[in-house]
């Protein structure tokens, strides 16, 4: 989408009846231009040409409205409850949408259809709403900028205006527009809060049903907000139904010393006398409101109704993984939208037919609805249930799915690709030997070290404390099915339509084919994958999910294919480089045992490889192995810019960017902005592979890695402790992102005080809970509804340089979609991007100065049969023709201080430099 970016200045509102407050500091909006990949603001007075007549005509010729938008199907309604609930999901390209997507299908009973905000005119809208009578409900979910701007809000503000009669929750942005519609005005908060919690107070409304209200009372929420309703300016019709109950914010771990608040709650007695606290406004945005010591706190409304319409806004995020009570809220507007249309059939005295046969059916609707069960399929995951009944008017909707993950290319994984091949595995183990022939390292140097280690990999989890991984695969060149993917995109690819780009294919025998993949490098690959036929009994008793296949790397770039709008920064580096690896040998750090692999066409009874390769381990003895040269290597503690590598970007500068990047937070036009930047310096003729291994010896990490691209002139060093995703073969997705960064200590004491340092971190809480719940939409946009769930969140890890918090995000993948359709779901990493994604990632394209290439990205492997596990490219040497560079940077968020932030960045690039450095 070439979305504008919209920011905020004090200008002059459009003359709109209802708004109040002229002195308020509104915001405003502006527009952006994209000239030559940059972007080019202009401000101008928020345009809603038909903003006055709208409201006027909604305000005073009700009558009107009425006749010409109650459908004839809502008046011919039956009077019993609704069995489900159809909902209609306008996605304002948020991050978090998907995760209202599980909920909501979780609670309705149907998956919400998910359209976003500038993919239908409202005169489409119109048609579903009231001539074909698709939705009971409308969600209006959160995303980035300003009601006030027009390309932030798209058809938002008509549908809040036009369709009174139909029941609409708004959160976040959705709230916002619900007040800005109605003539409120949207200022600034007091300050930007994002991935941090309050308590909330309610009125007790039907939104609020069985949730308790007030402090220290359990009802704890996360806010992901710069901007607010001014309370000053809520006309008439608008009513308060919510607020913060203190000044103070919460970090999540706060929060859990509150004892657990059970779902039964009496809210009688709670109710609030909102005109009086209103009464008392002074503080714009805020309700002052008295402690029993005397002192004032001020209330910020977190959440409004409309008078007569069955319109609802709530300020804070229900879905995220740390409110409490939040799916009690879905659960309560479900009721809402069940209970209002049950009144209005029995005003109209007519009855509803037995069940829904309106699900989709829109002959033309194919490219909007999706993401919804098959014909006849049964599912049952939590609350969410679907029956025959109602899943079998869905059916006509198997080709939609497209639309609703957004960007990517669904296929058929069901039936394979024309030219496809049939693949056996023959495999073999070796108990207990893994330690006999000297480990991991010598294994790799005996078997595939020689010759330069050209065109080998290896995936090494050098660090396998508390399980945090426990295999490792490595292999070269060598089988006959043996190729090398080498890809980059077109200098067109920032164009939606021109997205593709130039692929080398080399196979075992060194031919060269060159190809240009019109729809670029993540469809070539499915298809690849897709064409590959096996039997599962071939890999049956193998403990590891990956059985041969795809080896290598994605660069950052591939975010082009994945949503972004461009790439501003061309990588000097391929985007992509894969081996198909057919034979392999593989570690098992727990059990100490060795397997080798081997893949090939057809049946045959010839093993070669087996049999030369078990040869090899069986003569390799841990003393004997060739032993690689030794150098006496010294310690380097000096910052890495002081040691011969050169900064991309100065301290002023980094310190400069991350104060843009606040201003863009303060805006509302992100939440939270990974910032980042390379340092580089030539090393001419080092041995790449003896720099990894003292790589792996000082900083061991559990997604280490190994490729050497011999063509290419290009190696990879990688010490990541990061994983990006990974599906096995039961089909479940896991994410781990890391956002929260310290060193280690110099004493055990120290050591100790710092680690409780970042876990108890509001700062380093918040950044991790805003890519959490970012991950959680991602997967949620590929995983069955109601599975989508986090076993482990803010848990610290320490690895030999820095303690870090990780999170652990997992869900269940649906059975229509490949794994390279949940790698686009994702990429690139949350973690590396911030949150919301594609306006994050477009706002860090127009700060940083230099392509991330291969940082940022991930390594890791596609297996032939499905499965995949990816990394983050983090604490990774890239060596790409006698360079060396290194990426790093850091979550910037509204907690954030400039001069910390670049200190942490030089922390991230401290391990791989020096590694670096001492072979200088």
């Amino acid at each position: 989408m070439g979305f504008t970016l919209c920011s905020s200045s004090e200008i002059t509102y459009p003359n709109v009846e209802g708004l109040r407050n002229a002195k308020a500091n509104p915001v405003a909006s502006k527009s952006s231009m994209r000239v030559g990949g940059d972007i080019r603001k202009h401000y101008f007075q928020a345009s809603y040409p038909d903003a006055r007549k709208v409201v006027i005509s909604s305000h005073l010729v009700p009558g009107h409205l009425e006749g010409s938008f109650m459908g004839k199907k809502r008046q011919e309604e039956h009077r019993r409850k609704l069995e489900f609930v159809k909902t209609l999901l306008i996605d304002n390209y948020d991050s978090y949408t998907y995760n209202i997507y599980q909920e909501l299908s979780v609670i309705n009973g149907l998956p919400p259809v998910v359209v976003r905000n500038d993919e239908l005119t409202w005169k489409d809208i119109y048609h579903f709403l009231y001539e074909e009578d698709e939705f009971d409900n409308i969600v209006i979910s959160p995303g980035p900028g300003s009601p006030t701007c027009p390309a932030d809000i798209g058809v938002c503000l008509q549908l809040l205006l036009k369709c009174w009669d139909i029941p609409i929750l708004g959160v976040c942005l959705g709230h916002q527009a619900l007040g800005y519609a109605h003539g409120a005005q949207i200022i600034h908060a007091s300050e930007p809060i994002h991935g941090r919690l309050s308590e909330i107070e309610h009125n007790g409304c039907k939104l609020f049903a069985n949730i308790p209200s007030g402090r220290n009372s359990g009802f704890k929420v996360v806010r992901y907000h710069s901007l607010v309703i001014d309370a000053k300016s809520l006309p008439k019709e608008l009513i308060p139904i919510a607020w913060t109950s203190s000044d103070d914010t919460l970090s999540f771990l706060e929060t859990q010393k509150f004892d657990v608040v059970t779902d039964a709650y009496e809210s009688e007695g709670r109710l609030v006398n909102f005109d009086s606290i209103l009464a008392k406004t002074k503080n714009g945005s805020h309700l002052d409101s008295c402690h029993a010591n005397g002192t004032k706190s001020r209330k910020v409304v977190m959440g409004i109704k409309h008078a007569t319409w069955p319109h609802y806004g709530v300020q804070f995020h229900p879905e995220s993984v740390a409110t409490s009570y939040g799916r009690q809220i879905f659960k309560n507007f479900r009721e809402i939208t069940k209970d209002y249309w049950f009144r209005m059939s029995s005003s109209f005295g007519s009855d509803r037919n037995n069940h829904y046969t309106a699900s989709m059916q829109v002959s033309h609707a194919n490219r909007l609805f999706g993401a919804v069960p098959r014909s006849g399929q049964s599912a049952k995951k939590a609350d969410v249930w679907f029956s025959e009944e109602a899943c079998s008017t869905w059916q006509l909707m198997q080709d939609a799915e497209k639309t609703n993950l957004g960007f990517l290319d669904m296929v058929n994984i069901l039936s394979p690709s024309k030219g496809a091949k049939f693949l056996k595995l023959k495999w073999r183990k070796f108990d207990h030997m893994a330690s006999e022939v000297g480990g991991a390292r010598n294994i790799f140097s005996e078997l595939f070290g020689k010759n330069k280690a050209e065109n080998t990999f290896w995936l090494d989890s050098s660090s396998t404390e508390k399980g945090r991984a426990q295999f490792s695969f490595m292999g070269g060149k060598g089988g006959s099915l043996w190729k090398q993917l080498t890809f980059r995109l077109s200098d067109e690819s920032d164009v939606a339509s021109k997205r593709g780009g130039h692929l080398l294919i080399e196979d075992a025998g060194g031919s060269i084919n060159s190809i240009f993949w019109e729809e670029g490098f993540f469809d070539y690959l499915n298809k690849e994958l897709l064409s590959i036929c096996h039997e599962e009994k071939d890999y049956e008793g193998l403990p590891f999910d990956f059985y041969g296949g795809f080896i290598g790397y994605i660069g950052y770039n591939l975010k082009v294919e994945c949503g972004a709008a461009s790439n501003r920064h061309q990588s000097t580096t391929p985007d992509a480089c894969f081996f198909f690896a057919d034979n392999l040998v593989v570690v098992d750090h727990h059990s100490d045992d060795l397997y080798i692999l081997s893949l090939h066409e057809g049946n045959t009874a010839e093993t070669p490889w087996l049999d030369d390769t078990e040869r090899k381990l069986v003569s390799l003895k841990a003393s004997a192995t060739r032993k690689l040269d030794r150098q006496s290597l010294q310690a380097v503690t000096n910052s890495p810019c002081n040691t011969g590598f050169h900064c991309e970007k100065s301290r002023e500068q980094y310190i400069r960017d991350v104060e843009k990047c606040l201003k863009y937070i303060k805006d509302g036009e992100s939440y939270e902005l990974c910032l980042t930047t390379q340092i580089r310096k030539c090393i001419g003729k080092v041995d790449p592979l003896r720099l990894y291994l003292h790589l792996r010896e000082k900083n061991p990490a559990p997604y280490a890695s190994w490729l050497n691209f011999s063509k290419e002139n290009l190696c990879l060093c990688s010490s990541s402790p990061e994983r990006f995703l990974r599906l096995d073969r039961n089909g479940i997705l896991e994410a781990k992102p890391i956002k929260g960064t310290i060193a280690r200590g110099a004493t055990q004491e120290e050591d100790e005080r710092l680690k409780l340092q970042l876990q108890y971190s509001e700062k380093d809480q918040a950044e991790n809970l805003m890519i959490v719940d970012l991950l959680r939409n991602d997967l949620g946009r590929v995983c069955e509804p109601g599975t989508v769930h986090v076993p482990h969140l803010m848990e610290v890890e320490s690895y030999a340089t820095v303690h870090t918090m990780v999170s652990t995000i997992r869900g269940k993948k649906k059975p229509n979609v490949s794994a390279v359709d949940c790698v686009k779901a994702a990429f690139p990493g949350g973690s590396m991007t911030g949150a919301p994604k594609l306006r994050s990632m477009e706002l860090l394209d127009s700060i940083e100065s230099c392509p991330r290439g291969i940082y940022s990205g991930s390594i890791g492997f596609f297996s032939y049969n499905q499965t995949f596990d990816l990394n983050i490219v983090i604490r990774t040497v890239v060596i790409h023709e006698n360079e060396a560079s290194i990426g790093a940077g850091g979550a910037i968020v509204a907690l954030s201080d400039p001069e910390k932030e670049y200190e942490e960045m030089l922390l991230k690039t401290r391990a791989p430099a020096n590694a670096v450095m001492e072979f200088q």
